[in-house]
């Protein structure tokens, strides 16, 4: 069986120049801050679709910028089970006022995110 991918819900940056790029991302992409729950080191942007784009700290000093995927499922806890099934190491899942999510390291050895809207 296969996780059943929804769409995609969030996109996000993590890098050593926030400030710039938030106010970049705000100033010149037009994007609108949004007040979100339990964001850390990071502003939170809504998209007239629903979708979120954060700009955050780089999740290690010295590491550079990187970047995250959030794809929407309609069962979390399903959809780790897969994950976790097909040998894919994943966190375990977290939340904020919108969304239930867990992340996870792919073959490409980039960071993504399995979404469910509450």
């Amino acid at each position: 069986m296969n996780v059943e991918l929804l769409g995609l819900v969030f996109a996000g940056t993590a890098t050593d120049r926030r400030t710039a790029m938030a106010d970049f991302v705000e100033a010149t992409l037009g994007l609108r801050r949004v007040a979100e729950a339990n964001v850390v080191g990071g502003d939170m942007f809504g998209l007239p679709d629903g979708s979120r784009f954060a700009v955050a700290d780089e999740r290690e000093e010295g590491s550079g910028t990187s970047r995250t995927i959030g794809f929407l499922v309609a069962d979390l806890d399903a959809a780790v089970l897969e994950l976790r099934a097909a040998g894919v190491e994943v966190d375990e899942p977290a939340e904020n006022d919108r969304h239930r999510y867990a992340h996870f390291t792919a073959p490409d050895g980039e960071l993504y995110e399995l979404v469910q809207e509450h």
